[in-house]
């Protein structure tokens, strides 16, 4: 597998894991098994001209939405699984960390891959057994004819994918705490950021940034801004040729575009709010 490390923001980052090679229906885990089997169940809902299928595919892709980037990103490093450290171990070749020199401080990267993969590990655990504990209590809705017990097969989802994330993260840590991460400066992906709106909109975008976990003790930017926007995504996919990077780009640049307004309409918010307080 590979790795990528993102900035989104100058204080934010992204972290996905491509899967080089991969695995025969014959290794694949039981867990696998039935996650391909409901992403294709999943798929030939969307299809649906209508009917309560199409319904749920359409409300739960806005949910799906709502979850964090960071989510997603901790979701797409497999699960560390006996055999996948056995090869791991006996591997020839550090598994890459790909990253923009220009945009990141190689000195620091691998503490910035660690917090940022273990810092929400705690919040992942507390909401995987909630939505476990939270089965039972869903079982009225099964008396329900005709449509299949959402609430239920939701929780079960949420609680698979902070699973997930959660095993994501300590793939990382077992990574990291046995030196087999590789930093690896990509200078294409570097001149990526260089490209469409990122050059005409932020032409200072060439300063060290890092993401909101970074540790190092260089003073941050008062003003947060974008790194890239949703057309970049393409560009960013294309320039390191993984072309299902696309979709977790752009709901990271979504989100934290959100964020920003959201925390921009709040100061000005409170600045109203001070200046009333002023003139009396």
């Amino acid at each position: 597998m590979r790795l990528f490390l993102l900035p989104i923001s100058t204080r934010r980052s992204l972290i996905y894991c491509q899967r080089l090679n991969n695995q025969l229906s014959d290794q694949l885990t039981y867990v696998d098994r039935i996650t391909n089997r409901a992403s294709r169940l999943w798929v030939t809902w969307e299809k649906a001209d209508k009917g309560w299928q199409k319904q749920v595919t359409d409300y739960g892709n806005k949910l799906f939405e709502r979850i964090s980037y960071e989510e997603w990103g901790l979701k797409s490093i497999p699960p560390l699984s006996a055999r996948r450290k056995d090869e791991e171990l006996k591997g020839e070749k550090d598994i890459e960390l790909i990253f923009a020199p220009s945009l990141t401080r190689q000195e620091s990267i691998l503490q910035t891959l660690h917090k940022l993969a273990t810092e929400k590990q705690t919040i992942h655990r507390k909401w995987m057994w909630g939505s476990i504990i939270g089965m039972p209590l869903t079982a009225p809705f099964a008396l329900i004819p005709i449509v299949p017990n959402l609430p239920f097969f939701y929780l079960v989802f949420r609680a698979w994918s902070h699973w997930r994330a959660l095993s994501g993260s300590k793939h990382i840590e077992y990574l990291l705490k046995l030196e087999l991460i590789k930093p690896t400066p990509s200078w294409i992906l570097d001149a990526t950021y260089g490209v469409g709106k990122l050059a005409t909109e932020t032409p200072e975008a060439g300063s060290k940034v890092l993401s909101s976990s970074d540790i190092s003790d260089e003073p941050k930017e008062a003003n947060e801004r974008m790194l890239l926007h949703s057309d970049d995504a393409n560009i960013i996919a294309e320039s390191v040729q993984v072309p299902e990077i696309v979709i977790e780009v752009q709901r990271a640049v979504k989100q934290v575009e959100q964020s920003l307004a959201a925390t921009k309409e709040l100061e000005e918010e409170m600045q109203h709010l001070g200046s009333k307080k002023l003139k009396r």
